[in-house]
């Protein structure tokens, strides 16, 4: 028995190394476990549910062919694919989850999310998902022409990774208060969540003496990176890349 929680793969054409770690953990381990949950970031960035690229539809793929094995995958949306909507989910099987989800875990109580939301001090970002999270946006960029959309998106990504230089590691950090007014509101001692790109197990007391524990998943830059929750206790691990892609 065991559950695989994955997030910010960043998968793109350009890093074949990631996509095909990202496969082999699909058909070799998902396919075993109880339950795969992806929280966020899968894509580098996704541009719409009328991705027909062979890319996208490999990734679709690796999803049909593991529901059709019976196990359960859920998506939460994160910052690089917050377009992931329901014609992704209908056509691979996937169920999306809210923004903060509440979940059991083999009888433990989790709240499980990407992570964005709980880096408060980052206030120019919040700004832009506030944005870009309105219904009526989503709607106009869903209808516009794939090839205009990629344009749109290009820019936003350069805007970002320029804006990303010039900010500190602190900024991009959750803000501790933010995680225990979520684990508060949703009544949970466990929160699972990525974004942040530092793996790691926190325990903490909060402010009202109570022991909880955050645990953050790790990215896929260098290796894969897999939170494995078993009935006795859960462990972060990591995959090794095939090295064929670096000679």
């Amino acid at each position: 028995m065991k559950t695989y929680f994955i997030s910010d793969l960043h998968l793109t054409p350009s890093r074949p190394d990631i996509t095909e770690c990202f496969f082999t953990f699909m058909k070799n381990e998902a396919v075993e476990a109880d339950a795969l949950y992806v929280l966020g970031d899968l894509f580098e960035f996704w541009i719409g549910d009328d991705d027909t690229s062979d890319f996208a539809k490999s990734i679709r793929q690796a999803f049909i062919d593991l529901v059709a094995q019976g196990v359960p995958c859920y998506f939460t949306q994160g910052n690089r694919d917050f377009l992931v909507g329901n014609r992704f989910a209908k056509q691979t099987g996937v169920k999306l989850l809210d923004e903060v989800e509440v979940i059991d875990i083999y009888g433990q109580k989790a709240v499980v999310l990407h992570g964005d939301t709980l880096c408060t001090e980052d206030v120019k970002y919040l700004a832009f998902r506030e944005k870009v999270h309105q219904p009526w946006l989503q709607w106009v960029f869903n209808r516009i022409p794939f090839f205009i959309k990629k344009k749109i998106v290009s820019k936003v990504q350069s805007d970002i990774k320029d804006d990303k230089q010039t900010k500190s590691l602190d900024i991009m950090d959750v803000t501790q208060s933010e995680v225990e007014k979520v684990m508060k509101d949703n009544q949970a001692d466990l929160m699972i969540h990525g974004h942040t790109h530092r793996p790691n197990v926190h325990r903490f007391t909060n402010a009202e003496n109570q022991e909880q524990t955050r645990v953050v998943l790790g990215d896929w830059y260098t290796q894969g990176s897999v939170l494995v929750v078993t009935p006795d206790g859960f462990e972060l691990q990591s995959r090794k890349f095939s090295n064929r892609f670096h000679n």
